[in-house]
């Protein structure tokens, strides 16, 4: 087996992420740093990452998170502020997000040790839907619309298209729905700032198939059986 793919069924890491840290020389194979790519892992040898040893898990875990603001999406922070993880700490399996939430952003995260759904489901090509609720500043106008719909020009390159639509007109703001299948750094955020509207506030309702309900916040779920068919066939 390959080692990007033996670190993926480890849960460690979706294969993308685990030849990154290849490469960083993070990974131990029989004692030995290794950074070339495409190295096989055989019966009876030892990988470490970051020192640890790691094995191939054979029961998968997906759990439906629902993060609230102020929440960091990692495994730790050097800040100090809170992370998605430390509600984890005792879960029976070591869990990683898939994709992650900005620090101002609540709503839908998924987690598991299927490094290899995790990297289906954020390569570009899987174009996955993910769909925001974003309350925004002001009053949208439908020529702002069309415009967000049709890409913004954002580092140098246009968004793909987007769906966007207004659901709730309020005195002084605007409620939106966004979907993108993107992962750009901030990028619902900055596609509203583009067109003169800050984000009061944001939240992820859905991503792929699964829709984040009346989850409270702070509270996980594991998915159903019906949820993760689901994403398999992705």
């Amino acid at each position: 087996m390959r080692l990007q793919k033996y670190m993926a069924l480890s849960g460690v890491a979706s294969r993308r992420t685990a030849e990154k840290m290849i490469a960083d020389g993070l990974v131990q194979l029989n004692g030995q740093t290794v950074r070339e790519m495409g190295l096989q892992v055989n019966d009876g040898d030892v990988v470490r990452v970051r020192g640890e040893v790691i094995t191939p898990v054979l029961e998968k875990h997906y759990v439906l998170y629902h993060k609230p603001a102020g929440e960091v999406t990692t495994v730790s922070d050097p800040e100090g502020r809170s992370c998605v993880l430390d509600h984890f700490r005792d879960y029976p399996a070591r869990l990683y997000p898939v994709g992650r939430l900005d620090y101002d952003s609540e709503g839908l995260l998924l987690l598991t040790n299927d490094g290899e759904l995790t990297e289906k489901m954020l390569h570009p090509s899987s174009e996955v839907n993910k769909v925001y609720l974003a309350r925004v500043s002001g009053k949208v106008t439908p020529q702002e619309v069309f415009t967000m719909r049709g890409g913004i020009l954002l580092d140098g390159n246009k968004t793909a298209p987007a769906k966007v639509r207004i659901v709730k007109e309020e005195a002084f703001a605007t409620m939106l729905l966004v979907t993108i299948h993107e992962g750009r750094y901030r990028q619902v955020r900055r596609m509203c700032e583009a067109v003169g509207h800050q984000v009061l506030a944001l939240r992820r309702v859905q991503f792929g198939p699964l829709e984040l309900g009346d989850l409270p916040r702070g509270k996980w779920r594991r998915l159903t059986e019906d949820e993760v068919r689901k994403l398999q066939e992705l």
